[in-house]
């Protein structure tokens, strides 16, 4: 195999890390985004990938690490340039990695507010609600508005509740 083959497979290499990376991070939150339709086994899928993930693009990271040092002598101007991009890539990836999204994508509501039914203007009579009544005390939370958190915590009748679905 030429030299000139042998650098153009490793930076074939470098961009599947890069597009392995990217679908590490980015398949989690298509299957498990809300609203959409989640299968047992999509759901599955998406836990794994989230586990494993962590690992991997720290794995990818080090790899494209080790492929940017060998391309990098002998590399035109151009993909000079390039390559501390894959780099900061790979390396964003693995720190993303680390995160939970899930948290982002589904935390609690930060600043539970109510209003009495009547005045409630934003909730349609016909639309669905969660409702719990404590200790003399009742709320409603819609649906709609739990759907992008999922969680809401609350004191309803002073005792601490949570409200999800």
């Amino acid at each position: 195999m030429t030299t000139t083959a042998r650098r153009r497979l490793a930076g074939f290499g470098l961009l599947l890390l890069i597009l392995a990376v990217a679908a590490l991070l980015v398949v989690p939150i298509a299957i498990l985004r809300p609203f959409s339709p989640q299968t047992p086994r999509g759901v599955q899928v998406a836990f794994w990938l989230r586990h494993f993930a962590p690992w991997a693009t720290i794995v990818a990271a080090v790899a494209g690490l080790a492929l940017v040092a060998r391309l990098w002598r002998g590399a035109r101007w151009w993909t000079r340039v390039i390559m501390p991009v894959a780099v900061l890539l790979l390396a964003a990836g693995a720190w993303a990695a680390q995160q939970n999204v899930f948290e982002r994508m589904f935390s609690p509501l930060p600043d539970v507010r109510f209003a009495p039914a009547a005045q409630a203007d934003w909730v349609a009579a016909d639309e669905p609600v969660i409702a719990v009544a404590l200790g003399g005390e009742a709320r409603a939370y819609p649906v709609r508005q739990l759907a992008y958190h999922h969680v809401a915590n609350d004191v309803v009748g002073g005792v601490p509740i949570v409200a999800t679905y």
